[in-house]
């Protein structure tokens, strides 16, 4: 099966012995390699070859695990579908006519394909939790802090988490414990036995929901496709059958969610993406010398249409005259979307929802719609604004045999938690 799911297939070797010594792992391309290209699914970086290992990527060599390859992206993060590819897209193996979801689209497709045990996303506003539910398998993406971001290509530093796409809750927690742990490199990280827990992410796969409170958020299943809504509560009643209860619970702000999301996203990506200049990275531009005419060059060659759009848009909302008009606003309404979780969480164990609100889309029917594109991050882009995490699960198929995914979000540093209600489906 050819699925065009990694960009460079470049094998590095881990320690002998260690927790993964007979995984396989399937990198995302915008983590760092020494010595193996990293290219963030862009042409400005299509000859980059980082002179140092991100991390996460050092702690997997320790660990022992295999790495199999770098993973086929949307360009710099940017997408849903893992369509903006400057090396083309690729395919759901569920359904090769359909998207895999995105960004980490490639990380996704190799673990539902086999083409690798286990794998890294990185996860902006749904970019491990979207291919997670669209190719049927696991994705966590940790509290903010908790994974190390240091050898990240950095998209929107507020905002991004690396986390674990596998089979199974269990295996992905098994690899989130290798990921896990502060790092003198990344003054974000935080020691999760600060917050009064510990590491132990595998124990807590152990299915047990017996008393567990869940709350469902009404606003996330508003507008949700039919087929997806449906196999959502079949979901929810299977954890009801395990000794779980749920009530519904309320996010007013959510509202505003994705709008205040891609302002902040955008914003962000317009500062970070400014050295791609064809000067430090990137091919250099046709200018005959002159500096403005060739970084203008550079750029419109280097970047594909989706990164242009979000650069000019967020530097648009950071501009003066406009900077509080909408980047302010939007980080006004972050902090309101994380005071309605915590109230929310206050009430409850986790909060669930469906993972996209609609099954996989057919490849190319997005691209010429970004709006649409968007808001089918509706149910991801809250949690990254609140900086908490969330895990996807399978929670079943729909009548087409597409896979659906449950969503369920805890408290900060509560991985525990989500781990053990996921396990009790995946």
């Amino acid at each position: 099966m050819s699925l065009d799911a990694f960009i460079t297939e470049e094998t590095i070797e881990g320690a002998d012995d260690g927790p993964l010594a007979d995984r396989t792992v399937a990198v995302k391309d915008n983590i760092s390699t020494e010595g193996v290209r990293t290219t963030c699914g862009s042409a400005m970086l299509d000859d980059y070859v980082p002179p140092y290992d991100a991390t996460v990527v050092e702690r997997l060599k320790t660990a022992g695990a295999t790495v199999v390859g770098k993973t086929n992206m949307d360009e710099f993060g940017m997408g849903t579908t893992t369509e903006t590819s400057a090396f083309g897209p690729t395919k759901n193996p569920v359904d090769e006519s359909r998207v895999p979801g995105g960004s980490s689209g490639g990380s996704a497709a190799a673990v539902a394909a086999g083409e690798a045990d286990l794998a890294l996303g990185s996860d902006t506003g749904g970019s491990i939790r979207c291919p997670a539910a669209f190719c049927g398998v696991v994705g966590i993406k940790p509290t903010y802090g908790l994974v190390s971001r240091y050898g990240l290509v950095a998209y929107a530093n507020s905002l991004e988490q690396i986390g674990p796409i596998a089979p199974s809750v269990e295996e992905a927690a098994e690899l989130l414990e290798v990921l896990a742990g502060p790092d003198e490199r990344d003054g974000t990280t935080r020691d999760a036995t600060d917050h009064g827990t510990d590491y132990d992410y595998a124990a807590a796969a152990d299915g047990d929901v017996d008393g567990l409170s869940i709350g469902v958020p009404t606003e996330l299943l508003d507008g949700a496709d039919e087929a997806v809504v449906e196999t959502f509560w079949d979901a929810i009643d299977e954890l009801e059958s395990q000794g779980a209860s749920y009530h519904e619970v309320t996010l007013p702000s959510v509202e505003h969610a994705v709008e205040a999301y891609y302002v902040i996203a955008m914003s962000e990506a317009s500062s970070n993406l400014a050295r791609f200049d064809g000067v430090r990275y990137g091919e250099s531009g046709d200018a005959d010398g002159n500096w403005n005419e060739s970084f203008a060059s550079a750029r419109e060659e280097g970047f594909g249409e989706e990164v242009k759009r979000r650069v000019l848009l967020g530097t648009y909302a950071l501009s003066a005259g406009y900077h509080d008009k909408y980047y302010k606003k939007a980080q006004d309404a972050r902090a309101w979307v994380k005071q309605d979780f915590d109230e929310a969480l206050s009430e409850a164990d986790v909060l669930a929802s469906p993972t996209m609100p609609v099954p996989p889309m057919k490849r190319g029917e997005s691209l010429d719609d970004p709006l649409t594109m968007y808001l089918a991050d509706a149910n991801t882009t809250p949690v990254n604004l609140a900086n908490l995490p969330a895990i996807s699960v399978p929670a079943g198929d729909t009548d087409d045999g597409l896979p659906v995914g449950l969503q369920l979000v805890g408290p900060a540093f509560g991985e525990k938690t989500i781990i053990r209600a996921g396990s009790a489906l995946a």
